[in-house]
C-alpha cells in the first residue's frame, strides 16, 4: 500500500527535530453547496531542524516515531522572512510612539 503524502505549512518549530504542520483541505458542503475549508495539524519529524514557521512542505506517513509523530518531512520550500525583504527592524507601535514623543519634545523646545 502506498504511503500517503500531504502538503502543509509549518505553524510551529519550537520542539527539537519536530515541526507542526497545518494541512488544509477544501470540499463542497453536501447541503449548503458552499466550499468549506478544514485543517488538521500533524507532528512531523524534521531530522536537521532546517524548517521554520511559514515554510511549505510535503510530509509522508511513517511508522510511529513518538507518541504524536507518525509523519516525516520529505521535501520543503523555504519562505523568505518578511523582515529580511523589507530591511529588518521592528516597525511596531512602540517605535511609532517613540518617534511621536521625540517630535513633540522637539516642537515644544522650538516654541
Amino acid at each position: 500500500m502506498p504511503k500517503r503524502t500531504l502538503q502543509g505549512v509549518v505553524v510551529s518549530d519550537k520542539q527539537d527535530k519536530t515541526v507542526i504542520v497545518r494541512v488544509e483541505r477544501r470540499f463542497t458542503h453536501p447541503v449548503m453547496k458552499k466550499t468549506v475549508r478544514r485543517s488538521n495539524k500533524f507532528h512531523a519529524h524534521d531530522e536537521k531542524n532546517e524548517f521554520s514557521v511559514g515554510d511549505v512542505m510535503w510530509i509522508e506517513e511513517h511508522k510511529p516515531i513518538s507518541k504524536l509523530k507518525r509523519w516525516i518531512v520529505t521535501q520543503g520550500e523555504k519562505r523568505a522572512k518578511i523582515e529580511d525583504v523589507i530591511g529588518g527592524g521592528d516597525t511596531g507601535k512602540r517605535e511609532s510612539k517613540k518617534r511621536d514623543v521625540k517630535a513633540e519634545a522637539a516642537t515644544s523646545k522650538a516654541n
